[in-house]
């Protein structure tokens, strides 16, 4: 997979950004940087002009990229579901058993984040914590209905969707398949949050992982729905 990835590029929505990151060094630098910064003061005391002394460059640089730091939080948390969704295709696609692929796919979405070295601007890593600490921020906005019809959410929720299929085709019965997607991908972000900040409020640790979990609440709620 890991040679299949090399090949890949994210694509990510144009209207998110002014000028394509991935098209220049700088533009890649700003990626790069803006994660590193962003893991370690967080989103809110983020700052272009802090971005930009990191990187030895005008702030204004840095606009001619991104409008603002909100749609750049979109870019990274986009980036960070179409690099996953990539993962999730290519390690389902030649699984034909429904309960086997989506066990494939839970643990796909649910793991610990290692460092892909496919991507070098990009700490995969640090970019999940991000996405596990600070993605509700690119959404929970008074602009998340117009954003939403300009395409900004696409990637995740074409992420919902293929979960979506896969619960359909193992209990076609079963009601709220939508439903229970966007839970699995909500609650994998949400119990990796409470392992790491609040452990006392998830029983998910070092040996019971998220993804056991998610796996344990979704093929229960499959099989009740089956044998119902």
């Amino acid at each position: 997979m890991e040679r299949l990835l090399q090949t890949v590029k994210i694509a990510i929505n144009d209207k998110i950004y002014v000028k394509d990151p991935e098209s220049s060094d700088l533009g890649k630098r700003i990626v790069e940087h803006s994660i590193l910064m962003i893991d370690e003061i967080g989103f809110e005391s983020f700052t272009f002009k802090k971005l930009g002394r990191k990187i030895d460059s005008n702030e204004s640089s840095i606009y001619r990229y991104f409008e603002n730091k909100h749609k750049l939080l979109v870019y990274l948390t986009s980036w960070y579901w179409g690099w996953l969704e990539y993962q999730l295709v290519f390690a389902t696609n030649s699984i034909s058993d429904p309960t086997e692929k989506l066990t494939k796919a839970i643990n796909i979405v649910s793991k610990t984040v290692v460092q892909d070295n496919s991507f070098s601007h990009v700490n995969e890593v640090l970019l999940n914590k991000i996405v596990v600490n600070e993605s509700s921020k690119s959404f929970l906005t008074k602009e998340v209905d117009e954003e939403n019809k300009e395409g900004y959410f696409t990637i995740y929720k074409r992420m919902v969707n293929r979960l979506e299929e896969m619960i359909k085709t193992v209990s076609p019965k079963y009601e709220y398949p939508s439903s229970l997607a966007s839970t699995v991908l909500e609650s994998t972000l949400h119990q990796h949050f409470l392992k790491e900040h609040f452990p006392t409020l998830t029983n998910c640790n070092t040996s019971k992982t998220p993804g056991d979990f998610i796996s344990d609440l979704v093929f229960k709620t499959l099989n009740q729905s089956n044998h119902g």
